[in-house]
């Protein structure tokens, strides 16, 4: 396949340093699964707990303080433990190999997963061993009542997010760095000309030159287009990152003048503006970090799987540009339940704004389902399997976000669990990781030296279980939240049993799947090849493995 080939030769690499960015990335992969793993166990515990008395469980798990504190913490772990440790994993192996020039600093890159690997780990800690459990994390009101909460389970929390965005912030400067520096391809780039491919602006005027009959604007952008899509990520990404780290001091601030016994006001912070400027900067994650982030994937994917040129490469460009603005605009509709928000904010930013990420995420959906279309026939390999799941997912959760995104049927829904399992749920673990699994499997032969996976039934095993499990999961919860079953609540005489049943069931699944997935990439390497991930690079002679012949779907 010409794209792979293109991929694997003429790159920069040393075999040290391309053996060391070999093991960076495995490290980081396999934390992130660990994560899952301690976030699909926690959210089974949450499953079961919801069904009632009769729920195989022990006691302690039923315990509310216990509830509350896995509710509180569950989405860090999902979100930043495993997600962002696989999405950063991912980003900066492809990176140097996409503008085939090392990566800036292979130890940035251990620092980052180190890092948040022990903020996780902090986070999870203060929940399980101090109950730390205010629901909202670092939302308003702001979590810094110590007579509620152990003063100590708040600031191991707080600093253990920090070290989090800490580590997030390390891999954006590795990410830019590398884009930017003056070697190989780009030795003779301008800044400018790195800045008008990464923000997409040369797919624009590309469509505008065309539009009035002139020559394309560059016919050989300055970056490929899944490299333009992390790089408008990652400025999503460092915002975030800024707002959640700003947020948690404020947090720790609080916190620590409390337990000073010199209490903070907590009025001398403006609720109403606290409330946009955290959901502006936490919004960026799912509607402008995710959703670009992905689009770049299936392209990348798109393209690998195909080895053709992207449809409408152009267009897909522009839109990424395009998804920038919407990106920022949209996350008013977090508040459309608040009263306190002006209801132009809520019309605007939260409805008509919102709505027209159905059109952004769709058009990537259609550019990556028509460039697969025109390659056909195609072998129906796990690779393709898991991105089409990938897209089914988004292709079901987007829609669920528009119906919530209506001032109307947000006082329907909005407290509900549809917004949590309909949307959210099915968004990340159908959409997002299937699309992440699919990377996984295509980027398996460069990272692990052609290794042979150990079995491909367990492969389609993983496959089904996964895709049935968590669509099923996102609905079943979903129906009982349109029933009125309530999030952040919790029902101990098995209310709304028979559809929490079925979403245990298929959350089991789910946790099944994980475990056929973990086995058969342990005992593909085995034992001593995982300890090895985390030993230091030794070989500097030794060819890697990464043979022009790889095609996608051998493996």
């Amino acid at each position: 396949m010409s794209f792979m080939n293109n991929l694997v030769n003429g790159t920069d690499f040393d075999h040290t340093s391309l053996n060391a960015l070999q093991k960076v990335t495995l490290r980081a992969v396999v934390m992130s699964f660990l994560f899952f793993g301690l976030v699909a166990i926690e959210g089974m515990i949450m499953r079961m707990v919801q069904v009632g008395p009769s729920a195989p469980i022990p006691e302690m798990f039923s315990h509310a303080e216990h509830y509350f504190s896995i509710m509180t913490v569950h989405p860090i772990v999902g979100i930043f433990g495993s997600t962002y440790q696989l999405v950063f994993a991912a980003f900066m192996f492809l990176v140097p190999y996409l503008t085939k020039k090392p990566l800036y600093s292979v130890k940035l890159a251990n620092a980052v997963w180190l890092l948040i690997t022990i903020g996780t780990a902090m986070a999870w800690i203060a929940a399980f061993v101090w109950q730390y459990a205010p629901l909202y994390t670092l939302y308003w009101p702001l979590p810094a009542d110590t007579k509620q909460f152990q003063v100590i389970g708040g600031i191991v929390f707080i600093v253990g997010v920090a070290l989090i965005m800490v580590g997030t912030l390390g891999f954006i400067y590795n990410i830019y760095a590398t884009i930017f520096a003056r070697v190989g391809v780009h030795k003779d780039k301008t800044t400018k000309e790195l800045l008008i491919s990464g923000f997409g602006i040369d797919g624009m005027l590309n469509l505008w030159h065309k539009l009035r009959g002139k020559p394309p604007y560059t016919k050989e952008p300055a970056l490929a287009l899944p490299v333009v899509a992390i790089f408008r990520g990652t400025v999503d990404t460092f915002l975030d990152a800024i707002v959640i780290l700003s947020a948690g001091i404020l947090v720790l601030v609080y916190l620590v003048f409390d337990a000073s016994g010199h209490p903070l006001n907590v009025g001398a912070i403006d609720a109403l503006l606290y409330k946009n400027y955290f959901w502006w900067g936490l919004d960026l994650v799912a509607d402008g970090l995710v959703l670009i982030y992905v689009a770049g994937s299936w392209y990348l994917l798109a393209t690998l799987i195909t080895g053709q040129k992207l449809f409408m490469e152009n267009v897909a460009r522009a839109a990424l540009m395009l998804e920038l603005l919407v990106s920022w605009m949209v996350w008013s509709h977090h508040l459309l339940a608040d009263q306190g928000q002006p209801e132009m904010m809520k019309l605007i930013s939260g409805e008509m704004v919102t709505a027209f990420e159905l059109l952004t995420q769709g058009l990537a959906l259609f550019i990556t389902l028509v460039t697969l279309w025109k390659a056909r026939p195609l072998k129906m390999t796990p690779q393709l399997a898991y991105l089409l799941g990938g897209l089914s997912g988004f292709g079901l959760a987007v829609p669920a976000a528009i119906i919530q995104a209506d001032m109307g049927m947000n006082r329907v829904l909005h407290n509900t669990q549809w917004i949590i399992f309909a949307h959210v749920h099915i968004a990340l673990i159908v959409g997002l990781y299937m699309t992440l699994y699919s990377a996984v499997y295509v980027l398996w032969p460069l990272v692990t030296n052609n290794t042979t996976l150990f079995s491909k039934k367990l492969t389609w095993a993983h496959f089904w279980l996964y895709l049935i499990g968590g669509i099923g999961m996102g609905a079943f919860a979903g129906m009982a939240g349109l029933d009125g079953m309530l999030r952040r609540h919790l029902y101990v005489h098995g209310e709304f049993n028979t559809l929490m049943v079925l979403a245990a069931i298929c959350g089991t699944m789910v946790l099944v799947a994980w475990f056929l997935f973990l086995f058969n990439i342990v005992m593909s390497v085995g034992l001593k090849g995982l300890i090895g991930i985390f030993l230091p690079a030794k070989d500097k002679t030794a060819s890697y493995g990464i043979e022009p012949e790889i095609a996608v779907g051998e493996s």
